[in-house]
């Protein structure tokens, strides 16, 4: 699949998650029982004939689903219909948890593959290992064509509730089955939070969910207690979620009383100001974010409200550019709908939203920060209506949220993305594992190891050994090949966490942000304006 093909479609996934929800879910709407208008009687009409006349029978709310579709496509590219089983999926995952077995799978060359079991839940007491295959649920065989979503909805269930797996296993003949009880499975919004040096914390927050500011705030005493000093937070790829929850993670960070976003709409009931309560946890000391172009709605308030208050250092390519605010109401039967009902600005004032009047140009934009041979830093480019900081700096609405310090992070691998597309990395350290189980979390790959994974590759049918070394050798980042099996052996034996521990190592973006505490200190001392400019005078 070609770059831009691929980069379409995660921006499609994007921008189907980016929902920035303004609150709780509104009540149930119902349809108003004034008369219908002729219109409405020509879409009666038009689904009767449509029902009765097809060629091939379609289930009536498949007409009405895909017109309701069409409808709200006329307007701005987030206001979306939900039809029941995304809205269930989409109210589960802002929930936090859910209940099942706690393993994550994908999958893989056609077969269902665990990926890593959650630590505590019903499928890591029992044992269950990256990189087994579930051959069977309830004896029923998995079938090639099967989704993993088919399966995800069969293995979770009613808290307490049975399911039966059979798995294959690395180094084992026999089929392994295994019943397992169902239980409350929290989904984390803190994905990975570690130490990084004896000072520096890392931090992962994936999506706001509603449990996100209680999970931040406990990583950061967590982190505190192992001689955190400084953090580094992650917000590259977060896609947003509840705007409360926005509000309460910016809350960490600044002054009590500092603005973090305001909301201003149509109606006197979308104008909403959101200041920092200055409840619980306050975290004072150096702070460096990391953004990227897949940051957006919820990340981007957050991101917004540090740079305009001169808490700490954004960093790293301009983000998605989303300052439209959904209200999420409850339809019959299950459905839902979320309709943009406001602007959010930051504090500031700046509206990041961009343009979206060309769809296909917005959900695969041109990535103007990302392009480039090689990783590298620059100062950002001065595009978009300017605005003040509360020290002065200028800061732009360009669409997004533009980094102080943009960090490219184009460093590639044609070998890897081959080897990747096969899941050669992945599968090489599960076998490898069985071999070799001592494997410590620091392992090297040596050129002894590295030649096993040719000779793997080649067994495999990927290439010969003799091909696969001379393409290793002509590759100028072929560090990149050596990284992604130290990531997947430590992934299999000591977890997710540990394994991005590892492949930060390799991040640039990452590696450089941790040279810049500095400059983050250095801004956030810098003397605070009482009354900032919003705008900066046009020249």
């Amino acid at each position: 699949m070609s770059s831009s093909r691929s980069r379409f479609y995660i921006a499609v996934a994007l921008l189907a998650a980016c929902t920035l929800a303004g609150g709780a879910f509104a009540t149930l709407l119902f349809a108003s029982p004034e008369r219908e208008s002729p219109p409405l009687d020509e879409y009666a009409d038009i689904l009767t004939t449509l029902s009765e006349w097809s060629p091939q029978p379609v289930a009536p709310e498949q007409f009405v689903y895909a017109s309701i579709h069409g409808m709200l496509s006329r307007l701005d590219p987030h206001t979306a219909f939900l039809e029941p089983e995304d809205f269930s999926a989409m109210r589960e995952k802002q929930q936090g948890s859910f209940f099942g077995l706690g393993i994550q799978i994908q999958k893989r060359m056609g077969r269902i593959t665990v990926i890593a079991p959650m630590e505590g839940t019903p499928a890591y007491k029992l044992g269950i290992r990256a990189g087994d295959i579930i051959t069977h649920i309830e004896d029923e065989e998995i079938k090639e064509d099967v989704t993993t979503d088919d399966v995800v909805r069969k293995l979770r269930g009613p808290k307490g509730s049975q399911v039966t797996i059979t798995i294959r296993r690395a180094g084992i003949d026999e089929p392994l089955r295994m019943t397992i009880t169902r239980a409350e499975i929290p989904t984390f919004s803190v994905r990975y939070a570690f130490m990084m040096t004896p000072e520096v914390g890392y931090l992962l927050l994936a999506d706001f969910t509603h449990t996100s500011s209680r999970e931040l705030k406990a990583a950061i005493e967590r982190l505190q207690k192992q001689g955190m000093k400084k953090l580094l937070l992650d917000l590259r790829g977060n896609p947003g979620g509840v705007l409360d929850q926005s509000v309460d993670v910016a809350d960490v960070f600044l002054e009590r009383g500092s603005k973090i976003v305001y909301t201003r709409g149509r109606t006197s009931s979308s104008a909403q100001d959101y200041g920092a309560p200055g409840d619980g946890l306050h975290f004072d000391q150096p702070l460096v974010v990391l953004v990227s172009r897949g940051s957006a709605s919820a990340s981007e308030i957050v991101a917004g409200a540090i740079q305009d208050h001169d808490r700490g250092l954004i960093v790293g390519q301009r983000t998605w550019g989303k300052g439209l605010v959904q209200s999420v109401y409850t339809l019959p039967y299950g459905a839902g709908l979320a309709l943009t009902t406001a602007k959010y600005y930051t504090p500031s004032g700046r509206w990041i939203q961009r343009d979206y009047s060309d769809l296909l140009a917005y959900v695969n934009p041109d990535d103007h920060d990302g392009t480039g041979e090689e990783t590298t830093t620059e100062a950002p480019r001065k595009e978009g209506e300017v605005f003040y900081t509360d020290a002065g700096r200028l800061v732009y609405a360009a669409g997004g949220i533009t980094p102080d310090v943009v960090v490219k992070n184009n460093r590639d691998s044609k070998l890897l993305t081959q080897l990747l597309a096969r899941n050669l990395p992945f599968y090489f350290a599960v076998n490898w594992l069985v071999k070799h189980p001592d494997v410590p979390r620091d392992v090297a790959v040596t050129p002894a190891m590295r030649e096993e994974f040719f000779k793997f590759a080649e067994t495999a049918k990927f290439s010969t050994a003799d091909e696969l070394r001379r393409t290793w050798n002509d590759d100028p980042n072929h560090d990149l090949v050596d990284l992604a099996i130290r990531v997947e052996l430590v992934n299999a034996k000591y977890g997710l966490e540990a394994g991005w521990g590892v492949r930060a190592t390799g991040d640039a973006q990452v590696q450089k942000a941790l040279t810049l505490f500095g400059e983050a200190e250095r801004i956030a001392a810098l003397p605070k304006k009482k009354n900032p400019p919003a705008r900066a005078a046009k020249n």
